[in-house]
């Protein structure tokens, strides 16, 4: 049985229609990426899996589970099997990288004090940074706080791993680091993981399967492979990092020219909340 299922989602905002009949199955232990324009629904999507949006029309499921239907409460509960690598991080800048990894298990897990420090301590030897323990979120590099924040996202061994933009904002070394670390907690814990990326070197890496959304539709779903070898102009072109005749002819340009990357907003992140 898979994992996540959706089923003929749609959403709109006003007349925009962001969402426009995406079904989509994910088996357990798969890595799948999805790609697309800015703009083209993948936040969107993300937003709908972990419970933040509903569909105007569609389902969604998880583990035989429809959290279309759930209150907030119930959503809650079906999230704790879920982790989150956010595009910035979205680690707590007054609490220290311990804190941050401890922050999930404190509030969930109900664990003793010497469990959690030692999963903290697990947690931040698979990601390669045990040093930082006792350092603040300000003392780190932008690599470093992405790696802290995959280390607190797998605190809870989740099932589900989203990653939203993961290596945005980092060089290439950094980059591959973290699609190596991506990889790695693959092999090592078997956990289901979906990536939304601009980044196609990362995603040929990281993946089993890509899905390309384009204007609120599936134009493409199979492997890293098949795409880099597919024929289709709109997929040729976004693989290459080439610009189409509908971008070029929005911005009243002559081709061609390479189309420039932009970040697309992360899903918000849960309330912090601090013990008092």
């Amino acid at each position: 049985m898979a994992l996540i299922e959706l089923k003929n989602l749609h959403k709109r905002f006003g007349s925009l229609v962001v969402l426009d009949g995406v079904s989509l199955s994910i088996p357990e232990g798969q890595s799948i990426v999805i790609i697309g324009a800015s703009g083209t629904g993948k936040s969107v999507l993300l937003k709908h899996i972990v419970g933040l949006l509903k569909p105007d029309k569609g389902e969604v499921w998880f583990d035989g589970q429809r959290i279309d239907l759930m209150t907030e409460r119930e959503v809650d509960v079906v999230r704790v099997q879920m982790g989150f690598l956010f595009q910035m991080g979205a680690l707590f800048d007054s609490l220290s990288v311990e804190e941050n990894i401890a922050f999930p298990l404190n509030e969930h897990s109900g664990k003793s004090a010497a469990e959690i420090s030692r999963i903290v301590d697990e947690k931040l030897k698979m990601v390669g940074l045990p040093e930082t323990r006792k350092k603040m979120p300000a003392q780190l590099s932008g690599g470093q706080k992405k790696r802290i924040a995959l280390a607190r996202a797998i605190a809870m061994d989740p099932r589900l791993i989203l990653y939203d933009e993961p290596t945005t904002g980092l060089d290439p070394i950094r980059s591959d680091v973290i699609n190596e670390l991506i990889l790695k907690l693959k092999r090592e814990t078997a956990v289901t993981s979906i990536t939304v990326t601009h980044d196609m070197h990362s995603a040929r890496k990281v993946a089993d399967r890509i899905v390309m959304l384009h204007r609120g539709r599936i134009i493409f779903d199979g492997t890293p492979e098949a795409m880099q070898e597919s024929a289709e102009p709109l997929i040729r072109n976004f693989v290459r990092g080439e610009a189409g005749e509908e971008d070029l002819e929005a911005l009243d340009m002559a081709p061609p020219t390479a189309q420039p990357e932009q970040a697309e907003p992360t899903p918000p992140a849960q309330k912090q909340k601090r013990a008092g």
